[in-house]
């Protein structure tokens, strides 16, 4: 079964409480999904650690019950 849109941002809201999460259905399929995390925790880190923190947060379920996720992280300015 699917993740839902809310899902997913409530999950990377546990990870990172201060992120500005935008969470879109790419292909409206509920499938298909694009997140824009904005996080001071990615402060420093390269853009491949800022999203292996993100797969984290999916507590696995990225590959399984999320198909796709087209992911923009960045730090604060």
């Amino acid at each position: 079964m699917a993740m839902a849109g809310p899902e997913i941002e409530e999950l990377i809201k546990q990870a990172f409480p201060d992120a500005k999460v935008i969470v879109t259905d790419l292909a409206g399929d509920g499938d298909h999904f694009g997140a824009r995390v904005i996080s001071r925790a990615f402060t420093g880190k390269s853009r491949i650690q800022q999203h292996q923190m993100v797969y984290a947060a999916l507590k696995g379920k990225m590959g399984g019950e999320l198909h796709a996720l087209a992911l923009e992280t960045a730090a604060p300015k």
